[in-house]
């Protein structure tokens, strides 16, 4: 139904209730008012009834010869009256009896043909005693109205009259359905006008509920047009105003929508075509998603892993994972992490790891995802670049060491050819050819346990030791460049877990571009210190210097500042300290010098566990 209609049907409603509401109290208000009147004209008639009998005295007395008399004057009254008061049924002039019977004889006046004896007792008494009464009765179906009346000239006799209510409902009635006439009239002339009314005045708001429909449809270009400044003008201004406003912002929306869309794409793309493996967990660890990558990698399906708790970590490194997850709870980021996976064939691969969290709009952790490289590609070919490296060296220290030979072998010659030419053997002249030849089997020693391939084992060194038999390697080769080697090592054990050989070629390198570095010759000077746990090795040449915007880019593939360079080199160096869980860190300074400053975890004494066993047992105890 539409609003219109129902604004008119209560207007109607409300009109109608104020109408009966009306008429109810006119016809109780018409009906006391002739109920008065009436009691009024039946007290008036009986008073005069009253006054007739009070002209003959003694009238009791012959009240059976005068009943008939014409010329009686109550009887000329009550033939008046009738005239009168057509309605007026019947005249009774009575003596009422506290018994409360009613014979005729008692009856001295008139008929009593319309009989209630008991209550026309009661209600004669009360006329004797109060003057006047009046009450309704039914009589054979009929509606009849009983007047009592008596007064001091009657007394102790009372005049009961009978008046027919017929007349008097037909009045009732002819006002009854006036007023229901002229009330459906007014109602019915209501009900159009307010019917029109209220089409005149939603008009406005019609086109207000045509433009919310034409918004709600997501058309938002045809604005209402404003007739008036009303409530409804005000009210169709302030649609067109939010209309417009939800016209940009729905254009924003969709724009959004369509960047979100297309980043959605870029995301999966990227997520399902990557090389690395993907794949996300529920904070119960249960497999929520992973990419293609992801199966290739680990042999698994998304099927088989998807809802599924499936361990990828080797019970080895399980401290390492409640390490990495109470990090990420505290908020903090963390790098890729190089470490072992297994796979669904129970293969362990060495990969690098970068798990990050993943949160709702309230920054509640909901889940995690992680990004896994395989590394075994990678490791092969860092080990190549190290061979390459390390040949590199080899045949650029292969001047060095043979000069450094070539010392110790002129003396052994010198000295053999005089014991030929004396022949005779002199023992301290054996002594000198002896300490040469260690000197020669020691260059050639560290040569050659640089030189030969190893497989890669840690081991527990002093970094000292290290880096003096590096400085007997390439001592020969310092003195061919003018270039001198002061040491200032601690007197503390400075015990590192390492590869020694990668350690050596670190050394070498470092100290081969100190070499390089000051062409007219200079001095190296080298300090291991032990503090805080950790051991520390500076290495300061006196060279050109490394401009200040260069020194960020050392260390990136094929990046050099030297003519003949490949970069390799402090690639390979870092890497190696890396792998150590060390680090490296350059200050230079142009026509000044350079210098090198590598940190390593310090190891105590006794232990032997290596790097990765250490790193376990402070996971371990920090776990626990």
């Amino acid at each position: 139904m539409s609003f219109k209609a129902k604004f008119s049907i209560y207007i109607f409603m409300i009109v109608l209730a104020m109408f009966i509401l009306i008429v109810i109290l006119d016809q109780y208000a018409s009906l006391r008012n002739m109920n008065q009147d009436m009691e009024e004209v039946m007290e008036q008639a009986s008073a005069k009834l009253s006054e007739s009998f009070g002209q003959h005295p003694g009238w009791i007395s012959k009240t059976a010869a005068l009943r008939d008399d014409p010329e009686f004057e109550p009887n000329e009254m009550q033939s008046l009256l009738k005239k009168l008061y057509p309605e007026l049924e019947e005249v009774t002039v009575f003596r009422p009896d506290a018994g409360g019977s009613m014979s005729d004889d008692k009856v001295l006046f008139g008929t009593y043909a319309f009989r209630d004896e008991a209550k026309d007792m009661v209600y004669a008494v009360e006329a004797a005693e109060k003057g006047f009464q009046v009450r309704e009765v039914n009589l054979n179906g009929k509606e009849y109205i009983k007047s009592y009346y008596s007064d001091a000239t009657l007394a102790p006799y009372v005049i009961g009259m009978v008046y027919d209510c017929e007349e008097y409902n037909q009045i009732m009635r002819m006002k009854r359905m006036d007023a229901i006439m002229y009330a459906g009239i007014i109602l019915l002339f209501v009900l159009i006008s307010s019917y029109l009314l209220a089409g005149f005045m939603l008009r406005p708001l019609n086109a207000i509920l045509w433009k919310v429909n034409e918004v709600s449809l997501g058309r938002f270009q045809t604005a209402i047009k404003v007739r008036g400044k009303d409530e409804f003008g005000l009210l169709a201004l302030k649609i067109n105003a939010m209309s417009q406003n939800l016209s940009i912002y729905m254009e924003k929306l969709r724009q959004a929508f369509e960047d979100n869309r297309q980043m959605k794409e870029y995301l999966q793309s990227f997520i399902d075509h990557t090389s690395d493996a993907i794949h996300v967990v529920d904070l119960q660890g249960k497999f929520i998603q992973v990419n293609k990558a992801f199966e290739q990698l680990f042999g698994y399906t998304s099927e088989e892993v998807f809802g599924a708790e499936i361990e990828l970590v080797p019970d080895t490194h399980r401290g390492e994972m409640r390490l990495i997850i109470n990090s990420l709870q505290e908020g903090k980021v963390l790098p890729a992490q190089e470490t072992i996976r297994v796979t669904k064939n129970g293969e362990i691969i060495p990969v690098s790891v970068t798990i990050s969290p993943i949160r709702d709009t309230e920054g509640v952790i909901q889940a995690y995802a992680s990004i896994t490289r395989d590394m075994r590609s990678r490791n092969r070919m860092e080990e190549l670049l190290r061979r390459s490296e390390k040949l590199t060296t080899v045949g650029q220290l292969a001047a060095g060491v043979a000069h450094e030979i070539r010392n110790p072998l002129t003396t052994l010659r010198g000295f053999l050819q005089l014991q030929q030419h004396t022949g005779k053997m002199n023992l301290e002249h054996t002594g000198l050819m002896l300490s040469e030849l260690d000197r020669i089997n020691l260059i050639v020693g560290e040569f050659l346990i640089l030189a030969k391939p190893q497989a890669t084992r840690f081991a527990t060194k002093d970094v000292r030791d290290v880096f003096r038999s590096v400085l007997s390697l390439i001592d020969s080769e310092g003195h061919l460049h003018n270039v001198t080697f002061t040491t200032s090592f601690t007197e503390a054990p400075c015990l590192v877990s390492c590869e020694e050989n990668q350690l050596k070629q670190v050394f070498i390198n470092l100290l081969k571009n100190g070499i390089e570095a000051m062409p007219s010759g200079g001095r190296i000077h080298t300090h291991i210190a032990s503090k805080n746990g950790q051991i520390t090795i500076s290495i300061t040449d006196e060279g050109i210097g490394i401009p200040e915007d260069m020194i960020p880019k050392i260390g990136n593939p094929f990046f050099t500042g030297k003519e003949s360079g490949t970069g390799l080199g402090m690639m390979i160096s870092q890497r190696i300290i890396h792998s150590h869980q060390g680090l490296m860190e350059i200050k230079s300074q142009v026509n000044v010098g350079t210098t090198i400053i590598i940190t390593l975890p310090a190891l105590k004494e006794g232990s032997t566990n290596g790097i990765l066993g250490e790193g376990l047992d402070k996971q371990r105890s920090n776990v626990g």
